[in-house]
């Protein structure tokens, strides 16, 4: 068994590295192509919206590592719409983490990184050219850029363990609509289905 996982995470581990390589090549290009044609103004307001992304993704990616399958089997008992979903995020919350955090949540770093440095140069661009006045903008708005990614993610880590099963829910909706609208399963719930069962029960055991 402890061999099996282990080729399992070797994939995993191989195939998330090149996603994010693809994912990280498109989004740099794409960024860069945008905010070369746009003033300092909507590139500072890109710029916030790709560390809003990546604060968004820290915080649910957390929020399955976070959540316990119980609430959500009662759920859909219930019928509830998404918890079916919210079970298979939960089962797969170490691949649904990673590719939330690392790839997304990181990715999202390094991206509103060069595209500050974008920004920056357009703003010194349009700018007086006094050497000073260069190095007090840089220094600023790359400290505002670290302030709200470091901020915005100690919030949203507060919110995802505090919230996580309300956050999941929310996600697994979002499964929902997309399996019985357009037929796109993200989590087929077959892998460690009988593991987690198993865990899922101890857990109900334990808090009873």
């Amino acid at each position: 068994m402890k061999k099996f996982s282990y080729r399992s995470s070797i994939r995993w581990s191989i195939g998330i590295s090149i996603i994010t390589f693809i994912f990280a090549c498109i989004f740099s290009i794409v960024a860069t192509t945008v905010l070369e044609g746009v003033t300092w103004g909507l590139g500072m307001l890109t710029v916030f919206v790709i560390i809003l992304i990546g604060i968004f993704f820290d915080m649910i990616g957390l929020a399955s590592a976070a959540a316990i399958e119980t609430p959500f089997h009662a759920m859909a008992s219930e019928k509830v719409k998404g918890a079916k979903q919210g079970i298979r995020i939960v089962r797969n919350a170490d691949r649904f983490s990673s590719f939330c955090n690392d790839v997304i949540g990181d990715m999202s770093g390094v991206i509103s990184g060069v595209a500050s440095g974008l920004v920056i140069l357009k703003l010194i661009g349009s700018a007086d050219t006094n050497p000073l006045l260069h190095t007090i903008v840089t220094v600023v708005f790359a400290g505002v850029v670290s302030a709200l990614t470091v901020g915005g993610k100690a919030m949203g880590k507060s919110i995802a363990i505090h919230f996580s099963t309300q956050l999941i829910l929310y996600v697994g909706k979002i499964f929902y609509f997309l399996e019985h609208q357009f037929g796109i399963i993200i989590f087929n719930g077959k892998k460690n289905k009988s593991n987690h069962g198993k865990r899922g029960k101890k857990r109900a055991t334990r808090s009873n």
